[in-house]
């Protein structure tokens, strides 16, 4: 898997044998946010648990989060079991659940559900393979991040910190998938300009497809004109579009714009 392999090159064998294949455990990096999420300095701190089965999966994803600024991984976990043992300890912002079968009785779907009881403030990002057919399992169970694992690193950082932030962020595949599920599509039929936006983004691109401009869209969702600009720039930028007009066009086409 390209994401694993670019992931597993980036860490050192003498850390990864220090820490062993097995169980959860605290990792050598510290959490330095100062407590749980909500404590005084955690605001802008983005901790993790990593949990799965495999060891190689775990041991990738702390490689690839360790150089990365404000995102901490604060514990790994080989079983739904661990996991919630360390997300009571650590009170982390964001778990990322590999549904592959641990060594533990638990499914990832199951502890996705369990997590978000336990700790509705901590959201899931769910890694799965490609032909899982659980995405709305796991959305139904609380996850508001869903990825292939052979998503890149930069896709699975950007979904670590979106679904941080409160965000639904969907990889490419699944998220075709839930468009045309409300669409009411055959699938594999949704609308590609759809793919790839966060779910502001899609607000966004609604509005933008209603005629609204900047300012109007801005007071509709509370936002500054600024953030406003910055989104309608991502969606260009996403989609392929050249401007506004086309931009417009593309999600009347996909069935944006409908309403008011």
């Amino acid at each position: 898997m390209k994401m694993m392999k670019t992931m597993q090159a980036m860490r050192p064998e003498t850390a990864a044998a220090d820490r062993g294949t097995e169980g959860a455990r605290p990792l050598l990096r510290p959490w330095s946010a100062g407590g749980p999420s909500g404590a005084p300095g955690a605001a802008a701190e983005v901790t993790v648990v990593i949990a799965g089965g495999d060891p190689v999966f775990r041991m990738g994803l702390a490689a690839l989060f360790e150089p990365l600024p404000g995102l901490s991984v604060v514990a790994e976990a080989a079983t739904v079991a661990e996991a919630v043992a360390e997300v009571e300890r650590h009170g982390p912002r964001v778990v990322v659940m590999d549904l592959r079968p641990g060594t533990g009785t638990e499914s990832g779907i199951e502890g996705t559900r369990r997590l978000r009881r336990l700790r509705p403030g901590t959201a899931v990002l769910v890694m799965a393979g490609e032909g899982d057919d659980s995405l709305f399992a796991c959305l139904r169970a609380g996850a508001l991040g869903y990825l292939l694992r052979s998503a890149s690193g930069t896709e699975v950082e950007r979904a670590v910190r979106a679904v941080a932030n409160g965000e639904l962020l969907l990889g490419p595949g699944p998220a075709g998938r839930v468009v045309a599920r409300v669409a009411g599509l055959p699938a594999g039929s949704a609308a590609p300009v759809l793919l790839g936006l966060t779910r502001r983004e899609h607000e966004v691109l609604d509005l933008v497809a209603r005629g609204l401009d900047n300012r109007t869209i801005a007071l509709e969702l509370s936002l500054s004109q600024k953030t406003v600009r910055n989104h309608v720039s991502n969606i260009l930028m996403k989609i392929g579009a050249a401007g506004r007009p086309e931009a417009i066009v593309r999600a009347r086409e996909a069935g944006l714009g409908r309403a008011g």
